[in-house]
Formats: C-alpha cells, structure tokens, sequence
C-alpha cells in the first residue's frame, strides 16, 4: 500500500489541523532560538536534545503546511516519519537519522547522563541548520502565505 497523509489520516495516525503565518513564524522563532542555544556551552546531552527539539518542529512545520497534525501516540515518530511523504522518498535516509535521534535523545532526557557525545551533537545541529533552509525553500515555493513578510 503507498502510504500518503491522507492513509496515516484514515488510520488515525494524523488530525486536520489549520495553521497559519503566526503559528509558522512562532515555530520558525524556537527553532531560531534552539540553534542559538545548542551551540552554548552546556552539556552535549543538551545540546542534543536541544537540537533535536529544533528538527522535530521542522518535522511539525512540514505537517502543520500540509493540513494535519500528528495523534498524540508515537506523535514524535510520526511527525518525523511524515517527511519522506512530504519532501518524496529520497528523504527516508534523513528520517531514519532523525529516528535514531528521537531514541537516543529519550535516553538522554530518561535514562543517563553522557549518550550524547559532542560530534553527536555537533552532526545534528549541522542537519538542523541544512534541513532549516530546505524548510524555508520548500515553504516559500509551496505554501508561501505561511511565511512573515
């Protein structure tokens, strides 16, 4: 079965949802925010999970553009799986990269000090920033009204 947000929808696994320029420019402002603070001098774990914070509201810029909105269970893998959907298959590398972030960000932010090592980090802020401008790109020649003046 090819898989569309239209199927995840019928599955349950998405919600219709309304987003606006506000809502977009508000996301567009913590990721703003969380590159800026992923690059201070605190703990690799953080800035980590800090980072991830910024890739996952990417993800949900991607959703929110598109008219839905992930269910509350497995919102993060979802959010984040819905990318190749959107951006075409040639993104399911960088969703499996994102996955694999999600997990070892759970560990970070549950389970024990140090998972996140500073090239970790360092990696994922560098995707971060490139994914942002792919965002942006793909924003301004889809869905151009959602973007500030």
């Amino acid at each position: 079965m090819n898989m569309t947000l239209k199927t995840w929808h019928k599955n349950g696994w998405l919600r219709h949802h309304q987003t606006g320029r506000n809502e977009i420019g508000d996301l567009l402002r913590i990721i703003a925010r969380d590159l800026v603070d992923s690059e201070e001098g605190i703990s690799d774990d953080w800035r980590f999970g800090i980072a991830y914070n910024a890739a996952l509201k990417l993800c949900t810029i991607l959703l929110y553009a598109e008219g839905y909105k992930a269910e509350r269970t497995l919102q993060h893998y979802r959010t984040i799986q819905a990318m190749p959907l959107i951006f075409g298959p040639e993104r399911k590398e960088d969703a499996a990269y994102l996955d694999a972030c999600r997990a070892k960000r759970n560990v970070v932010e549950y389970d024990y000090v140090g998972a996140a090592s500073k090239s970790d980090a360092d990696e994922l802020i560098l995707f971060v920033k490139e994914f942002k401008a792919d965002v942006l790109i793909w924003l301004g020649k889809y869905h151009p009204d959602l973007l500030e003046k």
